[in-house]
């Protein structure tokens, strides 16, 4: 009986942590942990058979304010947080190229 409640509880766990991921870049940084990310996606028209790219803003919670405008991160589905944040900051992947004049 114990064995099938922890295969149980091993599988609730594992549903709990499965939530989606995307990727986006950072749009601003603005506010104090919080970062906006415009996460773009491409998809096949059904008529015409063109692939159309569409655009989400998402809000998401940057704990140590780490993420700059122009990052690109990966985002994780969480429980919301806020009015509008329902994404965290897992990891930034690429930072943003600086121009000469910005150092």
């Amino acid at each position: 009986m114990s064995e099938q409640q922890n295969q149980d509880g091993a599988a609730d766990a594992a549903n709990r942590n499965s939530r989606r991921n995307t990727t986006g870049v950072v749009s601003s940084d603005k506010t104090n942990q919080m970062i906006t990310v415009v996460v773009e996606r491409l998809f096949k028209h059904p008529k015409y058979n063109k692939y159309i790219r569409r655009h989400n803003k998402v809000y998401a919670h940057d704990e140590r304010n780490e993420a700059k405008t122009g990052d690109t991160v990966v985002l994780a589905e969480i429980r919301p947080l806020s009015k509008l944040k329902r994404w965290r900051l897992v990891n930034i992947t690429a930072k943003a190229v600086l121009p000469m004049g910005d150092a």
